[in-house]
């Protein structure tokens, strides 16, 4: 994830996270992180929803905005279950802003999924969190545990691009 962002800057990158959901204590669940897909931004000026039209022009761009095609995320979901897994969320950068979702992330966020956010600062990754919305569609940071891969090898990922 980090490397996408610093890649991509000074736009906002984005992708998929797939694994598991699992029930645990107290109603959480909890996300297990196998793969990370990197898509393309696809955000484009015709993406600025009427509502937007107040925002600077820096607002209307890549820089500020991402997209994740629906092709993209059908093609990422049939590779997740062909290997009996899920999208569980989603990462994107913040260029030159701290890593805290904004009221565009919270308005097209969905139940349940992850949103790790790596804010970027002059073409380095500086800070990297995750959040999920509460039952009042309002972001909670949420934790982050790191494990070493338990992948066997290359041959397990999922291809980045199609």
């Amino acid at each position: 994830m980090e490397a996408h962002a610093e890649r991509v800057y000074p736009e906002e990158c984005c992708g998929l996270l797939i694994g598991n959901l699992a029930a645990a204590e107290a109603a959480e669940t909890i996300k297990s992180v196998v793969d990370c897909v990197a898509l393309d931004n696809e955000w484009t000026p015709e993406a600025v929803a009427e509502s937007d039209a107040d925002l600077d022009a820096d607002s209307k761009t890549k820089h500020r905005r991402y997209w994740i095609d629906p092709k993209d995320m059908m093609r990422v979901q049939k590779q997740a279950r062909e290997r009996g897994l899920n999208i569980i969320g989603v990462y994107h950068s913040h260029p030159d802003h701290v890593a805290v979702p904004s009221e565009c992330d919270r308005a097209q966020a969905w139940p349940t999924y992850a949103y790790v956010i790596v804010s970027v600062c002059n073409g380095k990754a500086v800070d990297i969190q995750n959040w999920a919305l509460d039952l009042s569609r309002q972001f909670q940071p949420e934790a982050m545990r790191v494990s070493s891969s338990t992948s066997s090898g290359a041959k397990d990922r999922m291809p980045v691009s199609a």
